[in-house]
């Protein structure tokens, strides 16, 4: 009587290697195959950015975890009724605060804005042009660094050669965050601030979302131009609009609606009728749009997360100074884990030309951050949104000019529509600010 081993060799006349020899062939083949191909593979995963996506929040969680079990235990153990000691202070202002919820405040990072006390006409129009100039020249020079940061290569010394490109949007996150991060810390023990009254932790939440924004920012630019990017964030005012609804549970007026219908038709129109180019950074590509849709996505949470915190009391230094904190603290240690910092650093030593890109860029984004701060104390959000909307017709007109993108009279009109619905915006926004200004009662003298 044969065995089952027997009956299938001999008496099935089967060849004994079949169900031995063959996985191990299989095997072998597959080895060798992922032996010659692993060089290529360890050189060339940074060139999928969706892996480069999972790898960074990977490298984000090995910190946040570890962060709320920390922030768990210490609310379930009352630490803050019994703790005490050296740590004590910092642990308290990291996880519980020192202070509840407060009016909401418009800035108080400098002086308040004073609307009968405003100063010669001509000292103010002095004002007005030095914010103006001081956004557009800070965010045109970022914009133009930026496209020529993430869409050229290094140390070409003839049209010829190659040279080698930067791939790691992350490090450029972590530039602009560290010197963001100087310059508000020195900001906040410079002049005198309110005091801080948010646990830190509540921070990470629009850090996390801002590092994200920003990363899809400069990976964009890998697959899409920059004039498209731009629109993509002069409409983000939709998703902000959702995002709000969602999150702060706000209502909008039918203009608010109306001006987002516009921007939508307007970009559909510049994206529809973009035409391929030679470079290929101006191609708008589906990886383009899907990370240019995480970017809106995640911007608009920063923005409306911010909003929440800003009912503590703090400063807009002060946010700053929180995310920017959380910022440098995900990305250095995401960097550190992928072994990309260093690796970045030795970019930076072999061209110098990029290093003083990479400073330009940080500089650039601490000095508009600044700006911004400023000139929406000196003059409200209306005159500072008229100002950043015009800077971002003239990035997209600098773009094209350097760059040389191709604009065809549809993509144009569409820019023209996007445009205009911004303005509508701003001065629909402006009437009813001062239609509630004039519908207040009048104070009764005594």
């Amino acid at each position: 009587m044969c065995c089952a081993r027997c009956r299938a060799t001999e008496c099935g006349k089967m060849p004994s290697f079949s169900w031995r020899v063959w996985p191990a062939f299989v095997l072998l083949l597959f080895t060798s195959t992922v032996a010659a191909d692993e060089s290529l593979l360890l050189e060339g995963w940074q060139d999928v950015w969706p892996l480069r996506f999972l790898v960074n929040m990977l490298g984000y969680f090995t910190i946040i975890i570890p962060g709320y079990f920390l922030i768990s235990y210490f609310k379930r153990t009352n630490y803050l009724e019994t703790g005490s000691g050296f740590c004590f202070p910092i642990i308290k202002t990291c996880v519980f605060g020192s202070e509840a919820k407060t009016g909401l405040l418009d800035d108080v990072s400098v002086a308040p804005r004073k609307e009968g006390d405003s100063g010669s006409s001509v000292r103010q129009v002095v004002k007005l042009i030095f914010c103006a100039v001081g956004l557009q020249v800070s965010y045109l020079t970022w914009g133009v660094l930026q496209e020529r940061v993430m869409t050229r290569s290094y140390g070409a010394t003839t049209p010829e050669e190659e040279g080698e490109k930067f791939k790691d949007s992350q490090f450029l996150v972590f530039m602009n965050r560290i010197l963001a991060l100087t310059v508000s810390g020195l900001w906040c023990i410079l002049f005198k601030q309110p005091r801080h009254g948010a646990p830190m932790f509540k921070y990470s939440f629009a850090s996390l979302s801002n590092i994200m924004s920003s990363w899809c920012q400069y990976e964009a630019l890998k697959y899409i131009s920059f004039p498209t990017q731009v629109l993509a964030k002069a409409s983000k005012v939709i998703p902000v609009m959702l995002m709000g609804k969602i999150v702060s549970h706000k209502s909008y007026e039918y203009w608010e609606y109306f001006t987002a219908v516009l921007i939508s038709v307007g970009v559909s129109m510049f994206l529809l009728s973009s035409t391929p180019s030679k470079h290929p950074s101006t191609v708008t590509t589906f990886s383009g749009v899907i990370i240019l849709v995480g970017y809106i996505a995640f911007d608009s949470f920063t923005s409306n997360w911010q909003d929440n915190l800003f009912k503590y009391k703090m400063s807009s230094v002060q946010m700053m100074f929180g995310v920017n904190l959380f910022s440098c603290l995900f990305t250095v240690g995401s960097l550190l884990e992928q072994g990309a910092f260093f690796d970045s650093l030795a970019f930076m030593t072999r061209h110098s030309e990029f290093a003083l890109h990479s400073l330009l860029l940080s500089v650039c984004s601490a000095c508009g951050q600044l700006f911004i701060f400023y000139t929406i104390n000196q003059f409200g959000a209306a005159v500072f949104t008229i100002i950043m909307t015009l800077r971002q017709a003239f990035a997209i007109l600098l773009s094209c000019f350097l760059y040389g993108h191709a604009v065809t009279l549809v993509g144009g009109f569409g820019v023209g529509v996007v445009f205009l619905a911004l303005f509508l915006r701003v001065y629909a926004r402006s009437r009813m600010k001062s239609g509630r200004r004039l519908a207040q009662p009048l104070p009764q003298k005594v």
